[in-house]
């Protein structure tokens, strides 16, 4: 087998581990939600068979397929596009958790918040300030009492 031929094995076998591993995903978030195949089915819109075939890990869900499962699970779409390798994990925290919950937000002006979030904490990281209170430079001040 040439290097070609190894790498692309190596890829198919890669790709056919993520079908597998989203599979097993949204079999497992399925059953902790407690509901069957054909139900989730029906509420993101795709035959039984589909669905099975996804959660076997014989069918890769295209992108627009996982956000009407996730719908249907009610879990983050994110979560799902994580899983199948379409985005990177995100780092979490208190505010990264609250931008994604606020229903009020676009998709895109959570991407933008979150994106100019992320690039203040790397900057900060580059380059520690010797303050807390940077932006404070009030000195406090004594009240006599005559």
């Amino acid at each position: 087998m040439s290097r070609v031929e190894k790498a692309v094995s190596d890829v198919n076998e890669a790709v056919v581990g993520t079908v597998r591993d989203i599979g097993e995903y949204i079999r497992t978030q399925r059953s902790n939600a407690q509901i069957s195949l054909r139900q989730l089915a029906k509420q993101a819109g795709v035959s039984n068979p589909y669905l099975s075939q996804i959660e076997r890990g014989l069918r890769k869900p295209s992108a627009e397929i996982l956000q009407q499962i996730a719908k249907g699970l009610r879990i983050s779409a994110e979560a799902l596009y994580v899983q199948a390798g379409i985005l990177e994990e995100r780092e979490s925290g208190a505010v990264v958790d609250a931008v994604l919950a606020d229903s009020e937000l676009t998709e895109r002006q959570k991407q933008v918040l979150l994106d100019v979030y992320q690039s203040f904490r790397r900057e900060n990281r580059a380059s520690p300030s010797t303050s807390d209170d940077e932006g404070d430079q009030s000195q406090p001040t004594e009240t006599r009492q005559n």
